[in-house]
């Protein structure tokens, strides 16, 4: 009941502008748009993707109007929660403007043989093909967005002071993965094996495939056991939204890294204990569903620590004034 009180109760001091979080969601929409209306006459949907952003602008307008209106934490919580929901529309339109550019999978599938000596996206599932680890791994790959959520939501019940501090955290990671996605255009084994076929790939043949995927999206079955709950999940995901792009670095590993480095930072045992075997599913899952290179999982896992650690540090001061 207390709880319930908290949400409603009028804020004394209600925040004036906008949040930091609101800040580099304005700040991404504007780079994108300087580089959609740079190459407008390259992109397939110029128009749409240019109102979709007046749209974002308006919607946080209007959510900062609301809560001016009305400031208390469920208000609050409502323009946090409305950015984050974009990340689904975000995620797409960054293969809206990497196909500008020539794909790279070709180079990054062969640094994945000169490193390991093998293309561990094939080999992992060949050498564990049974239904039990499939499903593990689909179950991790799946937990990707309620690992965020729980997050996030955890803060906002248990950590307000820094509820705030966690959303900014997670959302400029996903910007910041979203601008190398659109400047590093790299598909992933599932899309560049299709595009090559695997007997390519197996004989160590790796060529490459220029602005094929700017009209192609086609993309290998997921491998694992086809009828296992959490693999029918995966599938549905990808045929929801998945696209020719985002393999390198890993956001799955990334954000998921900078996840379980903020439930550590919590200092809640059972919260990071909670989350501990989902993100490891998650990590190998990525490989072993064919959605990532290893070394793009590798990258995650690095770049998840280091976006963590600068962007806590440079939420310091937002962090202090929200006390």
């Amino acid at each position: 009941m207390n709880f319930i009180k908290q949400l409603f109760a009028i804020e004394s001091k209600p925040k004036r502008g906008l949040m930091a979080l609101e800040w580099v969601v304005l700040a991404y929409t504007l780079l994108t748009l300087c580089v959609a209306l740079f190459t407008y006459t390259e992109l397939q949907n110029p128009d749409a993707m240019i109102w979709g952003r007046v749209r974002v602008v308006a919607m946080t307008a209007a959510l900062w109007v609301v809560y001016r209106l009305v400031p208390c934490r469920l208000t609050r919580l409502v323009r946090i929660v409305a950015q984050m929901s974009l990340l689904a529309w975000w995620y797409p339109d960054t293969y809206e403007l990497n196909r500008m550019f020539s794909n790279l999978d070709h180079v990054f599938c062969g640094w994945e043989q000169n490193i390991f000596g093998c293309q561990p996206a094939l080999t992992f599932v060949k050498t564990m093909p049974w239904a039990v680890v499939s499903e593990l791994m689909s179950m991790g790959y799946a937990s990707y967005y309620p690992m965020i959520a729980l997050t996030v939501l955890f803060y906002f019940c248990c950590r307000y002071n820094e509820f705030e501090r966690a959303a900014l955290v997670v959302m400029a990671s996903f910007f910041v993965y979203y601008i190398v996605f659109i400047f590093v255009p790299v598909a992933g084994p599932t899309f560049y094996y299709k595009a090559v076929g695997l007997d390519n790939i197996v004989q160590g043949v790796f060529p490459a495939v220029g602005d094929y995927f700017n009209t192609h999206t086609e993309c290998l079955p997921t491998p694992g056991y086809e009828q296992g709950l959490f693999y029918g999940l995966v599938e549905d995901a990808k045929a929801a939204g998945e696209r020719p792009t985002a393999a390198f670095p890993s956001s799955h590993v990334g954000i998921a890294t900078v996840c379980m480095l903020l439930a550590a930072h919590t200092r809640q045992r059972k919260l990071v204990l909670l989350m501990l075997p989902f993100y490891i599913f998650l990590c190998f899952s990525t490989v072993y569903i064919q959605a990532h290179y290893a070394i793009d999982a590798l990258a995650g896992l690095v770049s998840g620590c280091l976006l963590y650690t600068v962007l806590m540090w440079l939420s310091w001061g937002e962090m202090k004034k929200n006390r």
